[in-house]
């Protein structure tokens, strides 16, 4: 709100009217007494009295009732006037004669109590209590310079101007001296330029002589324009003290930290609101005004007045005061400035020094004196380091060596003329503070007052500390000085709070008074505080701690009540009810009193002798049809406050109207950013019936659009609203409902504002630790002596309840259940009383309820709660480990283990341990057979704990328990001789070579590795080298031939191993869809060929074999193989032939690869418009001329041994072809026993005489010219007579002496990456093999091998009861 400037001549006496008004209503809280008349007498004629404001009314209809009361105000109104005019001239003569009375008993009472106290006092030299502050004026303007001094017997004053003095008599009407109650002055009149000089007030009596100095500087008006073009209107000169300023937003109370700024700004209000005339602003620290310099900037304009210290040090800590002048005097603003000390450099190393000046300044030295800083909870400082620095420069030079241990230490070796900076660092037992702000600039020719010290020590301890209540957030200490003072600087002021060890500084620069106000205090907290006095030699000894004090308001008599509303009337009474101060006084209002009187008369009667507790009141033997108004009183322990403002008149008469009264009391609980609840109190009339519900309307302050909130009634008495804005002020109001209608509205609520309070805490629920009691539990942000908690159930006070224990302590309050079950659901608030609005609530739901009751059981029925239950574990050699985990166990556990009802001990054959880090307690049984088979259970006492848990091992669970122990038991023999710690699984190299691995551990040279296929031995050309660690079988060009079991035999003098890799099933799949991922990594774009048929599609890749899932596409629609399209393919290529193609096979094809994972498609666009299959076709008969096949070879030839084979076809082409024959990949060469011919360059035939088994194989004929070629592939099986037909012989790959190379068509790829490997299964990691094979990467693993042949294969763990888990500790060996 704007303040009211009140010139400095009254401010006195108001205060005085004030403070003895409050005194006079101090004492009467039962009843007011004839006092309180006088009282109201007063009030009443400073009211008539004051300039009445004319308010313009607003136009609207009357109703009924407000016509009547218009007609009967209008009809007394001649009388009223008359009455009025005769009251009011009365109580002016009446309060003028009262108030000068009492202004005269007590100046006059204050001048004797002043007499005596000056008599009483000793001897005392001059003292300066306000010293002269500088002003500067404009011409024309007077200046009034004063000062207080005080000193015994009474100073003498004498005043001069730049040491000459002044004589009023010299210039009559210039000076002017005054002298009031030790308040001396001197007033200039119409002051000139001449008049600019120092002037100083010297005050003398025969004990000394004190002198204070202020500077007056008259400022010259800017010269007009005398020479101009044309005339300008006379403007009158608006002189900045000529404005009207009201200060509106003031700074508070501000907290600093050395090293950072801080800005204080104080917000106005100017009239006239001129741009160039900006309001005369000055600011002060401590009474002393305060210049624009780099550590101080000042600004005033645009509404607002601001002083920013950019650069903190605890020398700007103080008292700031900004001083407006304005029209009727000045206007004015304090607030204290704390600066605490930067973050130390170490722990326990003092505050910086502060006030660095210089005194004694010579030739040849400088004396330099600070102040001392606080030390609270550090070491005592031992000592302080003077620096210096030359003006102008950056380098800082120590003036001593060894540390000082007073406040002043004398600079030698300066030299003349030069200038010179001075800080000061204190050193104490942890180290050096950080340095002092630098002095001003000193130069060593100057001369400056004597710095003198009398007296040597530090001053003596102050007297009694006394702390009372402020404010909620601060509070006031005085104290008494020491004895001793010995040039006291100041003091010091620690607080602690209460039950705590550690104290904090109040003040962090002296403070020169016995009083202090401790601000940035905890509401409702308790604190302590002690004073230690400070001068040069350093800090006193603590005072005596003063005793507790709760930070609360100070003690106040309560506001006025508002909101004075009508309930109901019968015609012969009147029921009105009110809202609660807004202000209690700091203590809890106990009583209230109504006062009425007649619309039509000015007097007012008591209705109530008594205190009336409750906030609504029947007042009766009123007169039917008569209006009425009505005031109330609040009263508390510090007295009775001021009365309410009057109601609006009420008219008495009886309320027959069917539709109920107002509901009242709208209140606000659990204020949030976007919810509250509001609160209500049922209508006292009802109407003709029974009240159903209520309608609850919410509108923004300041507008009349209210939106109802429920579209149904609700029958209770509060609602939660929700979606406000964060920030936005509310109104409410309630409007009943029963049978016959809905009833009047509500008086308007208090505007609230949707903002949580600041540090708002919520309610807890929890179960005590220790008693396992299940509790509600809030912790206030905000409390009072007079606080108390207030707990309701669905918001109604739960009171005096068997069903809980309301306890408080402190800020926390707790909500106990005794027996908490389904009856304590419901939604639990509380409030705080006598704060702003502290409140927050909790629904307690049935879940939460049986969560909290399962843990306040666990509490109070103590067990060992346990991480895992027990469990069992098959080590190696077949040990089982029987194991448990607890959260937690002490050393002093106990427990024991039952197999069977019967106790095992730790001993031959069973060892039983336990872990306290991990709570971990263990039995291992070493030899584990049938005898095992049953109930284990583990029995824990921990203190007051206790837990068991059991294991069950029968049946089916007990079986492949067994099984596993003697499995793993039979692999640690197995792992005493030579062993695959990881057995066969495949890799797939980039290539397309499958090679079957394994990995070999404990071997020697003497160990062998024999490979078998179905039993059948398979001889390597390279023989396995188990030393390397690796081993592995290749098996290229894989197809659906290499299905079958393969076993790797590892064996020597110490034993022997086996694994098996069965490739079958998936394990065939899942080795084409290796082969595919790389096979389709690396094919080749498709390639059109022409052939004799037609054309053909060509796809180059690494390896291709029908088992791979190839798809092949026309137009998104899948081919399937015909005589038009015949699909198929070699080893390094697949292909599509289109036979005798026509326009219908224009269009998009693609080959799609699949690895199981990923699909690799390639494309070819047979389309183009017609021209590729046009060209095709022009170019038909010149591809007819290539080399080719023309026919006779089969695709597969079976033949026994000993008879002749003859592999003959006819080939053709222009020019005549070469032929080549291959037999697996090595070109076949003429011999006696395999003979090659080429008749007539169309005949070419490959004879075998005698076929042996050895001759079995994969055949193929390249039959290739300049215009390109066909590679025709024949199988052959040579099988003995009488037996199955045999495959192939399988071995090592040889490097191919000649690869037949595609005709005219482009290289495949370059080889892919070396595929990701895929295993199934892996016993132990996996080495890198030296083998000299194709690289590789396992893909997948074969089942695990049996230890001993022909066992049958197992895997490596076997089948284990649902309760086997993984110890989370590694099994002991």
């Amino acid at each position: 709100m704007a303040s009211k400037v009140i010139p400095w001549y009254k401010k006195k006496h108001v205060s005085q009217v004030k403070t003895d008004y409050a005194y006079q209503h101090t004492k009467h809280v039962s009843k007011k007494s004839s006092s309180k008349l006088v009282s109201e007498v007063q009030a009443q004629a400073t009211e008539a009295m004051a300039e009445q404001a004319y308010t313009i009314p607003a136009f609207r209809q009357r109703t009924a009732e407000e016509t009547e009361e218009y007609q009967r105000v209008s009809k007394n109104v001649g009388r009223g006037l008359t009455v009025i005019q005769e009251e009011l001239h009365r109580m002016r003569i009446a309060t003028k004669a009262q108030v000068e009375s009492l202004e005269i008993q007590k100046e006059v009472k204050g001048m004797m109590t002043k007499r005596l106290d000056l008599l009483e006092e000793f001897p005392k030299m001059p003292d300066f209590l306000v010293a002269l502050r500088p002003h500067t004026v404009w011409e024309k303007t007077p200046v009034k310079l004063f000062c207080t001094v005080e000193g015994n017997p009474r100073p003498i004053v004498k005043w001069y101007k730049d040491g000459v003095p002044v004589d009023p008599l010299s210039v009559p009407g210039k000076y002017k001296i005054e002298n009031k109650y030790g308040v001396h002055g001197l007033i200039i009149s119409r002051c000139v330029v001449s008049d600019t000089a120092e002037y100083s007030a010297v005050a003398t009596n025969q004990h000394g002589t004190a002198t204070s100095k202020a500077k007056v500087t008259v400022k010259s008006k800017p010269l007009s324009f005398s020479k101009t073009l044309f005339t300008l209107p006379y403007l009158t000169d608006i002189h900045a003290s000529k404005l009207e300023v009201t200060l509106l937003n003031r700074f508070p109370v501000s907290f600093g930290v050395e090293g950072s700024s801080i800005r204080l700004v104080c917000t106005m209000v100017v009239v006239p609101d001129l741009p160039n005339v900006p309001p005369y602003a000055q600011w002060y620290r401590d009474d002393k005004l305060l210049k624009p310099s780099k550590l101080v900037e000042m600004s005033v304009g645009g509404g607002a007045a601001s002083l920013t210290l950019p650069h903190l040090a605890k020398d700007d800590e103080g008292l700031y005061t900004l001083r407006i002048f304005t029209k009727d005097g000045t206007a004015e603003h304090s607030a204290y400035l704390f600066v605490s000390d930067a973050a130390p450099s170490a722990p326990g190393v003092p505050g910086a020094p502060m006030s660095v000046k210089a005194y004694d300044v010579n030739s040849d030295y400088v004396l330099v004196a600070w102040k001392p800083p606080n030390t609270v909870n550090e070491p005592p400082i031992t000592g302080y380091f003077v620096d210096r620095c030359e003006a102008g420069t950056d380098t800082w030079v120590q003036c001593n060596d060894a540390p000082v241990k007073i406040c002043k230490y004398p600079v030698h070796g300066l030299k003349v003329g030069h200038s010179y900076h001075f800080r000061v660092r204190a050193v104490n037992s942890s180290g050096i503070s950080r340095p002092s702000r630098k002095s001003d600039k000193v130069t060593p020719c100057e001369v400056i007052a004597f710095f003198s010290l009398r007296q040597t020590g530090v001053p003596s301890a102050p007297g009694q500390v006394v702390a009372t209540r402020n404010t909620k957030s601060s509070v006031f200490v005085q104290w008494d000085p020491p004895k001793h003072q010995k040039n006291l600087m100041g003091y010091y002021i620690d607080g602690r709070v209460v039950g705590a060890k550690e104290w904090f500084p109040c003040n962090h620069k002296p403070f020169k008074h016995t009083r202090f106000v401790v601000h940035g205090l905890i509401p409702g907290e308790s604190y302590v505080f002690r004073v230690q006095a400070v001068n040069l030699f350093g800090l006193s000894e603590e005072s005596q701690e003063s005793s507790p004090i709760a930070v609360e308001p100070a003690l106040a008599t309560p506001s006025a009540p508002f909101g004075i509303t009508m309930l109901s009337s019968d015609g012969s009474s009147i029921t009105v009810a009110w809202k609660s101060p807004k202000h209690c006084g700091g203590s809890k209002i106990n009583a209230y009193y109504i006062d009425k009187r007649d619309a039509d008369t000015l007097l007012w009667k008591e209705v109530n002798l008594s205190a009336v507790t409750e906030r609504m009141c029947t007042v009766e033997n009123l007169k039917e049809g008569t209006f009425y108004e009505f005031r109330v009183t609040a009263g508390n322990v510090a007295g009775v406050g001021l009365p309410s403002a009057a109601s609006r008149p009420m008219k008495c008469e009886a309320w027959t109207m069917e539709e109920p009264g107002p509901a009242y009391d709208l209140s606000f609980s659990e204020v949030r950013s976007h919810t509250l609840v509001v609160l209500w109190k049922a209508p006292v009339y009802t109407g003709a019936s029974a009240v159903t519900g209520y309608f609850v309307d919410m509108a923004k302050k300041g507008s009349s659009e209210f939106v109802t909130l429920n579209q149904e009634t609700v029958n209770r008495h509060y609602l939660q609203v929700s979606g406000l804005e964060e920030g936005e002020s509310y109104v409410f109001r309630v409007r009943a409902v029963n049978a016959h209608g809905i009833g009047k509205p509500s008086q308007l609520s208090e505007p609230v504002v949707a903002k949580a309070l600041p540090g708002t805490k919520e309610i807890v629920a929890g179960v005590d630790e220790e008693t396992g009691d299940v509790f509600l539990s809030l912790e206030a942000c905000e409390i009072c002596e007079a606080s108390k908690f207030v707990w309701s159930k669905n918001y109604k006070p739960i009171g005096d309840c068997p069903r809980v224990a309301v306890t408080a302590k402190g800020r926390t309050s707790r909500l106990t259940f005794t027996n908490p079950d389904k009856d304590d659901l419901g939604r639990y608030s509380v409030v705080v009383t006598d704060t702003d609005g502290v409140s927050a609530s909790h629904t307690l739901t049935e879940d939460a309820l049986n969560t909290m009751l399962e843990l306040s059981y666990a509490i109070r029925h103590p067990i060992v709660p346990l991480k895992h239950g027990l469990n069992y574990e098959i080590l190696e050699k077949g040990h089982v480990r029987f194991w448990l985990q607890a959260v937690k166990i002490s050393p002093s556990v106990s427990y024991r283990f039952i197999v069977n009802d019967k106790e095992v001990t730790s001993g031959e054959g069973h060892k039983i341990s336990h872990d306290v880090a991990t709570g971990i307690i263990q039995m291992t049984v070493d030899h584990f057979t049938r005898a095992n088979e049953g109930t284990y259970t583990v029995q824990i006492h921990d203190g007051k704990a206790k837990t068991q848990s059991s294991l069950v091992l029968v049946g089916d669970v007990f079986k492949a328990a067994l099984k596993e122990a003697e499995f793993q038991r039979k692999e640690h023999i197995r792992k005493q001789g030579p062993h695959f710690s990881e057995y066969l699984y495949f890799t797939v190299t980039e290539d397309c070579t499958v090679m079957l691995v394994c990995k070999t551990a404990n071997v020697k040279k003497e160990t062998t590795l024999y490979w078998y296929k179905d039993d059948e031995e398979i001889v390597p050309e390279t023989p396995p080298n188990v030393m390397s660690g690796s081993c592995a079988l290749p098996l290229p060009l894989f197809s659906r031939k290499d299905h079958g079991v393969y076993k790797a035999m590892l064996s020597d003098d110490r034993g022997k191993d086996t694994s098996v890799f069965d490739i079958s099933g998936k394990v065939f799949d899942d080795i084409i869809n290796a082969i595919a991922q790389i096979a389709g990594a690396s094919a080749s774009d498709l390639v059109l060929q022409c052939t004799p048929e037609g054309i053909r599609l060509q796809c180059y890749m690494n390896y291709y074999t029908e088992e791979m899932k190839t798809v092949w596409k026309h137009k998104e629609s899948k081919i399937a193989s015909s005589e038009k399209m015949r699909i198929g393919g070699t080893a390094e290529m697949a292909w599509m032939q289109i036979c005798d193609p026509s326009d219908k096979e224009k269009g998009h094809y693609a080959i799609e690869i699949s690895d199981g994972i990923k699909t690799h498609t390639r494309t070819f666009d047979l389309s183009g418009q017609g021209k590729n299959l046009h060209l095709l076709k022009s170019d038909f008969f010149f591809f007819l001329d290539r080399g080719r096949v023309v026919g006779g070879l089969p695709d597969v030839v079976t033949i026994m041994e000993q008879k002749s084979l003859s592999l003959t076809c006819t080939v053709w082409g222009e020019p005549t072809p070469e032929v080549t024959w291959f037999k697996n990949e090595q070109e076949v060469a003429s011999t006696e026993h395999t003979r090659v011919t080429f008749d007539g360059g169309k005949f070419a035939s490959l004879v075998i005489n005698k076929v042996t088994p050895e001759d079995s194989g994969k055949y193929s004929i390249n039959v290739r010219n300049k215009y390109g070629g066909e590679f025709v592939e024949i199988t052959v099986s040579v099988y003995r007579h009488g037996e199955q037909i045999p495959e192939p012989k399988l071995g090592q790959p040889k490097t191919a002496a000649a690869t037949p190379v595609p005709p005219k068509s482009p290289a495949p790829p370059s080889k892919t990456p070396t595929p990701t490997p895929f295993k199934t299964q892996t016993p132990a990691p996996s080495m890198k093999s030296p083998t000299p094979t194709p690289t590789s990467t396992p893909l997948s693993k074969s089942p695990t091998p049996t230890p001993k042949s022909p066992t049958p294969p197992r895997s490596v763990k076997s089948p284990t009861p649902p309760r086997f888990m993984k110890s989370p500790t590694p099994p002991r060996k």
